[in-house]
């Protein structure tokens, strides 16, 4: 996460090469997990893409048990000694409060998934649906956890979500019931 974050100093020293107000991050699989963490840790990204999102570390252990020993267990802190917290630590699904409310998120899944369960993406989404959160979700009919079978669609979303967000600045839409 610290490497993830020193990329700010970085950008803050290219000022007359970059505009340091328009800050995007992309995180995929467990590069999802990473980002929700970055977004708890600075409010300077403007807008976010996560696809096929690890967002459940509990789930993901029951879906892939191997992914414990494997990769938890190796890569978490803590998780020898306090396993539950270390986990729930990590788990965005806990804590989408934490999350800037400024920052619009872009939730992409396959229902073809089988490394990431797809319907994680939809709880993530119910969740942030209740803190009123800015988000969109696209699910891809049969597609992989790297959406393969939809590249060319996937890049254009995901090119139009930070052209419009980073690029033009749109404000998101009102998140209060309306349309009466």
């Amino acid at each position: 996460m610290n490497d993830v974050l020193n990329l700010l100093p970085l950008i803050d020293s290219l000022k007359d090469e970059v505009d340091a107000t328009r800050i995007g991050m992309r995180g995929w699989s467990r590069g999802g997990m990473m980002t929700y963490l970055a977004l708890t840790r600075t409010k300077r990204i403007a807008a976010v893409v996560i696809g096929s999102g690890v967002v459940d570390l509990e789930e993901v252990i029951k879906l892939r048990p191997e992914m414990e020993a494997d990769v938890i267990g190796q890569l978490v802190p803590g998780y020898a000694t306090n396993k539950a917290q270390a986990l729930r630590m990590r788990s965005a699904i806990h804590w989408p409060e934490e999350l800037p409310k400024d920052t619009p998120i872009l939730l992409l899944a396959g229902t073809g998934d089988w490394r990431v369960n797809p319907l994680s993406s939809l709880r993530m989404a119910e969740k942030l649906y209740q803190q009123r959160h800015p988000f969109r979700i696209v699910m891809f009919e049969g597609a992989d956890h790297n959406l393969s079978e939809h590249r060319e669609e996937r890049d254009r979303i995901i090119n139009d979500w930070f052209n419009t967000y980073l690029r033009d600045r749109k404000p998101w839409p009102s998140l209060v019931p309306h349309g009466r």
